[in-house]
């Protein structure tokens, strides 16, 4: 069986289906003619017609980075199946079948790599930070900050050389009486 495309019947915007499996005849849709059809706006009919379904939002949040997002895929199924495996192994204990035990053994193991999962989800994610997720940009605080310390730093290195050439004039420029 064929698929049936949408076409636009010409000169009257109404939508009739053709098939495209050869020997199938056109399923055409009834014209109403516009004195026999219900009183209402035109302008009401066609955005109702064209109004979409949704409407998208700016996201609040970033896309996680590719690696991030790697890991949490692989975190989520990883514990997926680890709920399955303890689901299994809880009925398996119900009903006292035999498999019981090696699922309670196999979940604990899940549990251990679910952990792993976990955790590597973070790992992942502070090394990604750390690599490529600070964009340093001083503030205006920090500039005040250095600016002060560059003042302070030059302020000082005035005073010591000041100091060092009294000490190389003997020391008798800078007092005001002799012993």
């Amino acid at each position: 069986m064929g698929t049936a495309e949408r076409q636009e019947a010409p000169g009257t915007g109404a939508e009739t289906a053709s098939p495209t499996a050869p020997g199938r005849t056109e399923a055409r849709v009834p014209e109403i003619p516009a004195e026999r059809a219900a009183p209402r706006r035109r302008t009401a009919a066609r955005e109702e017609a064209y109004r979409p379904l949704w409407v998208e939002e700016p996201a609040r949040r970033r896309r996680l980075p590719d690696p991030v997002r790697t890991s949490a895929v692989r975190a989520v199924l990883i514990i997926a199946v680890t709920l399955l495996q303890a689901m299994v192994a809880f009925l398996c204990t119900l009903a006292g079948s035999w498999l019981a035990f090696p699922m309670v053994l196999s979940s604990v193991a899940s549990t251990v790599v679910a952990t792993w999962g976990a955790v590597d989800v973070w790992v992942t994610r502070q090394v990604w930070n750390q690599r490529y997720g600070v964009v340093s940009t001083p503030s205006s605080t920090a500039r005040a900050l250095r600016r002060e310390r560059r003042k302070a730093r030059r302020h000082a290195r005035v005073t010591e050389r000041t100091q060092e050439r009294i000490r190389r004039q003997g020391g008798s420029a800078g007092r005001l009486s002799h012993p």
